[in-house]
């Protein structure tokens, strides 16, 4: 069984472990495992002074399970957000006809479109901006009131929550290149004019260039206000956030 302590030691190392398992910049693959081993054990140490037990918590395969859930929604609730991001720069990549040139992504160690990576790169500066990664330790925190390490949690709930969270990914992606698609539509609409009015033009040489021109100029106009969307950022975090620790709570209760 072990002394309190250590038990309470072990169940908040396995929530600390499911935030790391996902959470932007904690999970990067430019971090060795050694070290995100090291940065669970430390932040687990720290947070052990609040920590609050559920009475008769025990150490089990399904408990350490339950607890890494917890940690891994606090850690979803934020990833989703850089996901979207990174299917933006997908999106905008097709639409600009950039699609074939793929590179070895640094954050996720597979092969992504450089603009996909450029854009990834830029939400991940914003969410340091906006202290996204300390945001993450402070909900870290809050979740050991809320609930208890070594609690029973509705893991049903609590993926299905999650599942209805990846859905908004699509939305948020396209709400973020929505501008730039806007642009490369009205340019595609002027070529078409342009082949049917100027027949002697290859516009098939033209319109590569012109798409990426327009498109890469319109991207750069609009990453102000990708900018903006990610300074609320905070405030969308907590209320997914508590969406899925309520389900996983009530769940319980119910």
């Amino acid at each position: 069984m072990g002394s309190p302590d250590a038990q309470a030691l072990l169940l908040t190392g396995a929530r600390v472990g499911g935030v790391v398992l996902i959470a932007p910049m904690y999970s990067s693959r430019k971090l060795p495992m050694m070290v995100r081993a090291l940065l669970v054990i430390v932040l687990a140490i720290a947070l052990l002074p609040m920590v609050e037990t559920a009475p008769g918590a025990e150490i089990t395969v399904g408990t350490l399970l339950s607890e890494t859930l917890v940690g891994f929604a606090i850690g979803f609730a934020a990833a989703v957000f850089i996901g979207a991001a990174q299917l933006t720069g997908e999106l905008l990549s097709v639409q600009m006809g950039l699609a074939g040139a793929r590179t070895v992504n640094p954050v996720s160690g597979g092969q992504t479109s450089v603009l996909s990576q450029f854009v990834q790169l830029f939400a991940l500066v914003m969410f340091l901006v906006v202290d996204g990664h300390l945001l993450m330790l402070r909900a870290l925190s809050a979740s050991t009131e809320a609930l208890p390490v070594g609690s029973a949690v509705a893991a049903a709930a609590g993926f299905r929550a999650m599942a209805e969270l990846g859905a908004q990914l699509f939305a948020v992606a396209l709400q973020f290149a929505a501008p730039v698609v806007a642009v490369l539509l009205v340019t595609n609409v002027a070529l078409g004019i342009l082949a049917r009015t100027v027949p002697q033009l290859n516009v098939l040489l033209v319109a590569f260039p012109v798409q990426i021109g327009a498109g890469l100029t319109a991207l750069g106009l609009a990453l102000p206000l990708i900018a903006t969307a990610f300074s609320s950022w905070p405030g969308h975090y907590e209320g997914v956030l508590d969406r899925i620790l309520s389900a996983l709570i009530v769940a319980e209760g119910g």
